[in-house]
C-alpha cells in the first residue's frame, strides 16, 4: 500500500510547473517515489531506478483534464451569469490571476479552491485505481 498524501505530493510537485518541467515516478511493488526536475537533480537514482518495469509515471493536472475545463465547470455550477466573462479572461495570458481577483471579488474565492482541491483530489484518486496502485489514507 502507498500512502494517498505521497502520492499527492508527488502530483502536486509535477503540476507546479508548466507540462514536462517536472516528471516523479511510483514504483508500484515498493512505494518508492521519484523525483526529478529540469533545473537539477532531486534524487540520487540511476536511470535504472527511473526506468524500471514496474515505475509508472506520476500524471501532471492537465493530463488529468484539470486545467481550464474545471474552472469552465465551477462557472457553470456557481457563476452562470458570468460564465462568457470568464471564457474571455482565459482567452489572455495571466488568467489564473485574473479569475482569482474576479473570484475574491464574488466572496467565492475560498470555494473555488475547495472544488479545486475535491476534483483533484477525486481524478487522482481515479488514476490510482485505474493503474491498479493500492493506496492507503493513513
Amino acid at each position: 500500500m502507498i500512502k494517498f498524501s505521497d502520492i499527492q505530493d508527488a502530483f502536486d510537485f509535477v503540476s507546479s510547473a508548466p507540462y514536462g518541467e517536472h516528471s516523479a515516478m511510483i514504483h508500484k511493488d515498493t512505494g518508492r517515489i521519484l523525483w526529478r526536475s529540469e533545473y537539477g537533480d532531486l534524487d540520487e537514482t540511476s536511470e535504472d531506478d527511473w526506468e524500471s518495469g514496474d515505475a509508472i509515471e506520476i500524471p501532471h493536472q492537465n493530463d488529468l483534464d484539470l486545467d481550464r475545463d474545471l474552472v469552465f465547470d465551477f462557472a457553470r455550477m456557481n457563476l452562470p451569469d458570468d460564465y462568457d466573462y470568464i471564457c474571455q479572461i482565459f482567452s489572455k495570458r495571466g488568467a489564473y490571476g485574473r479569475l482569482k481577483d474576479f473570484l475574491d471579488s464574488k466572496g467565492l474565492l475560498q470555494s473555488w479552491y475547495d472544488f479545486e482541491n475535491k476534483e483533484k483530489e477525486e481524478a487522482l484518486r481515479q488514476w490510482c485505481q485505474d493503474n491498479s496502485i493500492e493506496i492507503s489514507d493513513g
